[in-house]
């Protein structure tokens, strides 16, 4: 079950997905560990965003694009990308930039001042009012040279954490390549000097640079990780374009694994859930243990409301995928749709299971339902309209719970919490 939710703080919609956490956490994991970072900490968010684009913050927490994700050609070159932004990190670039801010703002109020007292001395109007105007530019500027020089830093650190982690760093070259297919006939227009980052033909002439001064005997990520980075692609194709795009990207021609999976989600979109049931069962044949495809079948079946189809469809999933939190909460809301005896008593576990892994919203939203007319239902609302950030209904929900709940309950405690929080 591929989960979008919509972050109202971040202006963004992250996308929950086991199957691409999985995949990019054992990616990144030796990135991170060569660069000092616990994996045991290490976040994969996904952002649902076409932009050709990822971002780090403290370290610990991974920001990738859908749109990185599904144009990026193939594991080892996402694992250099990740490896540039923890170049950021390792090299304190994001204190920095902050002092540098700092410091290019006072630069510019002191010019400005400079503008303003050549006026108030009854000098050149024109004069001082041109001095304002190239303040703000003269902060900018020095910004961009700044942040030019911060990004050759982190290509280089980047390499670095490649080689230090075992893993070539020709997958910089990947990379670079690739970037320069996209955007290299508008970058031959480009001032060098008016951008944040370096060219790309010049970043990929250090690039190769450094390889042949770094020479080697390294592993790929492509060996390993291809099929599984390749299925992950499809399926986020196959949830976020179009059809159409769909059917050019993978034609009915296409017989691979990838192409299979992604038709049959976007079969499932279209409400054909016997031609997507039909793909999945194809699938399935091919790799019986792979979590992933009983867990769309799990999708398709209850998207068509045949809910013990889907209960019997997810249950074979978490054979394969036991602590998986998405599993685990759609298997819940299948159970509370069914609603057959035990049903609920179930559910309410999968839901408790998958909060101790991985909180999100839908898991407390389907633990809700499942505690039904129990006081307990208004507190994992509450805690479901705090993950939306919507804290005026949490707090009417954790007030509702603690007027029914025991003092000592786990539950009336936890919604003090969410009445506490500021």
């Amino acid at each position: 079950m591929c989960c979008f939710i919509a972050v109202p703080t971040r202006a963004a919609t992250l996308i929950n997905d086991t199957e691409t956490e999985n995949l990019l956490t054992e990616l990144v994991s030796p990135i991170a560990t060569a660069a000092n970072i616990s994996p045991a900490r290490l976040k994969i968010h996904i952002i649902h965003d076409d932009e050709f684009n990822a971002f780090v913050t403290g370290g610990e927490d991974v920001y990738i694009y859908t749109g990185l994700l599904t144009k990026i050609k193939s594991p080892a070159a996402l694992q250099a990308v990740v490896a540039h932004e923890l170049g950021h990190t390792v090299g304190g670039h994001m204190a920095q930039m902050a002092d540098r801010m700092a410091a290019e703002m006072r630069r510019a109020l002191l010019i400005q001042a400079l503008g303003i007292g050549l006026m108030a001395a009854g000098g050149e109007p024109s004069l001082g009012a041109g001095v304002l105007a190239g303040a703000g530019g003269v902060a900018t500027q020095g910004m961009l040279s700044f942040s030019r020089d911060e990004e050759r830093m982190a290509d280089n650190m980047g390499l670095d954490l490649m080689r230090r982690a075992g893993y070539d760093p020709a997958a910089f070259v990947q990379v670079f390549e690739q970037m320069r297919e996209i955007t290299g006939a508008a970058e031959s227009k480009i001032n060098p000097n008016r951008i944040n980052h370096p060219l790309t033909a010049e970043r990929l002439k250090n690039v190769r640079e450094y390889i042949a001064s770094h020479p080697g005997k390294y592993k790929s990520a492509n060996t390993k990780y291809a099929a599984e980075y390749e299925l992950v692609r499809a399926k986020l194709v196959g949830y976020l374009e179009t059809p159409a795009h769909i059917a050019d990207l993978y034609p009915a021609s296409d017989k691979s694994t990838g192409a299979v999976y992604a038709r049959a989600i976007s079969d499932m979109r279209g409400g054909k859930y016997d031609a997507a049931a039909s793909g999945v069962k194809t699938l399935i044949g091919r790799s019986p243990k792979n979590p992933y495809f009983s867990e769309l079948l799990g999708d398709i079946e209850f998207a068509a409301g045949h809910y013990d189809a889907a209960t019997a469809a997810y249950e074979t999933a978490l054979k394969y995928a036991p602590n998986a939190p998405q599993i685990q909460t759609a298997l819940a809301l299948v159970l509370t749709e069914r609603a057959n005896p035990g049903d609920d008593a179930r559910a309410r576990e999968l839901c408790l299971r998958a909060n101790l892994a991985s909180p999100s919203p839908l898991s407390y939203w389907a633990l809700a339902r499942a505690y039904g007319t129990d006081a307990r239902a208004n507190w994992a609302m509450a805690e479901y309209y705090s993950l939306m950030g919507n804290d005026k209904k949490a707090r009417g929900y954790a007030k509702k719970a603690q007027k029914s709940l025991p003092h000592d309950a786990p539950e009336f405690i936890k919604s003090g919490d969410i009445l506490n929080k500021k």
